[in-house]
């Protein structure tokens, strides 16, 4: 039970995580409508950068361990940071599915809303990471701080779009 508390207040102060990114970013990041491209084109890089770092440590574990040096199943530090890697890989997906669109029926928030997403999925990312690496119910913060903000966003871009 103790295990699903841990849960649960990870998951809780993702939401809360997701809504403060949405509506800080909403009311004090103005960028300019015509910057939208632009925005939407890097908005991709922390996320970038955190992936590397995860893809870059994966292979320094196995460059480093006998066991798994040939491609062998990964256990233990290295299968968690696999695990981390295809969960950020699996989110980063959905966020490039998701955000652009939203930046676009966004309008003027748009720009300022997709910047936010970017750098508050990578700080998200990391402590996912972490959490995984601490006790697996620590994760939970960060799956739900990086998964949250893109449901969110998606569903006030709909609701923009249909009011």
């Amino acid at each position: 039970m103790q295990k699903r508390k841990t849960i649960a207040i990870g998951m809780a102060g993702g939401a809360a995580w997701a809504l403060a990114v949405l509506v800080g970013a909403a009311l004090f990041v103005k960028l300019p409508v015509f910057a939208l491209m632009p925005t939407i084109m890097t908005a991709f890089l922390a996320p970038g950068l955190v992936t590397i770092a995860m893809i870059g440590r994966l292979a320094q574990r196995r460059f480093f361990d006998d066991a798994i040096i040939d491609g062998q199943l990964l256990a233990g530090a290295a299968e968690i940071d696999q695990r981390v890697l295809n969960n950020t890989v699996e989110q980063l997906v959905l966020a490039l599915a998701v955000w652009p669109a939203a930046a676009v029926l966004l309008g003027g928030e748009g720009p300022g809303v997709i910047l936010v997403l970017g750098i508050a999925f990578a700080l998200a990312r990391v402590a996912f990471w972490v959490g995984y690496h601490r006790a697996p119910p620590l994760r939970a913060f960060g799956f739900a701080a990086s998964f949250y903000p893109t449901v969110l966003v998606a569903l006030w871009a709909i609701w923009r779009v249909a009011t």
